[in-house]
């Protein structure tokens, strides 16, 4: 997976500069779509990559849960509604599959001390961008937020827990959001990549029925952490 991203990544990359060429950092640059963020309200969608972890709180120091994460894909759409020239506000659902292994210290069968965590996610992200001047067809900006995440993959209401194997979160998580972007310009679109931290407010894990269970009894809370690289088109 990390070597198709890298491909794919220095594919627009070699097509970026390309365009840039042609005029985006050229010293009198031709202004492309100039009257664009004008619009009141506009849509677009964006595909990506994710990194979901967990950070983990121990009752005592005498357990550890190493989290190992590995690259999601992600897919969405955007609603964007103009509040001023430099502030807009930004409605940005979609679909995000992730996984991630957790492994459990303390058990000497290693069956016992895995757990291969796999989730889909529908993410409901309610944002804030606060936009530069826009130099030329180019226009950073920052972004934050606060977002609810259902996973449809919890295992909530299951009755088996680890004893059978099967570890539980809750389906809804509450986040919060910031990130940074670039805005470029081109002839017939808006290409806007992007970079975002996202940080889970409340424990998400679910107890097992043992209260001294070796894989949930010593964790103080399980929130998640994530980072997210979207590529938005407008």
């Amino acid at each position: 997976m990390k070597k198709v991203i890298v491909i794919l990544l220095l594919c627009f990359a070699v097509s970026l500069n390309a365009q840039f060429k042609k005029g985006t950092f050229a010293k009198d640059p031709l202004i492309n779509l100039e009257n664009f963020d004008k619009q009141r309200v506009y849509w677009g969608y964006y595909l990506g990559f994710n990194s979901y972890d967990f950070k983990v709180d121990f009752k005592t120091i005498d357990q550890n849960i190493e989290v190992k994460s590995t690259t999601g894909f992600s897919v969405g759409l955007v609603g964007d509604l103009r509040i001023h020239d430099y502030v807009s506000l930004r409605f940005e659902p979609g679909l995000y599959y992730a996984s991630r292994t957790l492994s459990f210290t303390g058990f000497t069968n290693d069956r016992d001390g895995l757990r291969e965590v796999k989730a889909t996610y529908i993410h409901f992200p309610l944002l804030v961008k606060f936009l530069s001047l826009r130099t030329g067809n180019v226009r950073p900006y920052l972004v934050g937020g606060v977002s609810s995440t259902l996973n449809l993959s919890s295992n909530s209401k299951s009755k088996d827990d680890n004893e059978e194997q099967k570890f539980r979160v809750k389906p809804w998580t509450r986040n919060y959001e910031l990130g940074f972007g670039i805005d470029f310009y081109f002839e017939y679109f808006k290409f806007s990549p992007s970079i975002r931290g996202v940080f889970g407010l409340g424990d998400e894990l679910i107890r097992d029925e043992d209260p001294n269970s070796p894989w949930t009894g010593n964790v103080e809370s399980m929130k998640t952490r994530a980072v997210f690289i979207n590529f938005t088109f407008h």
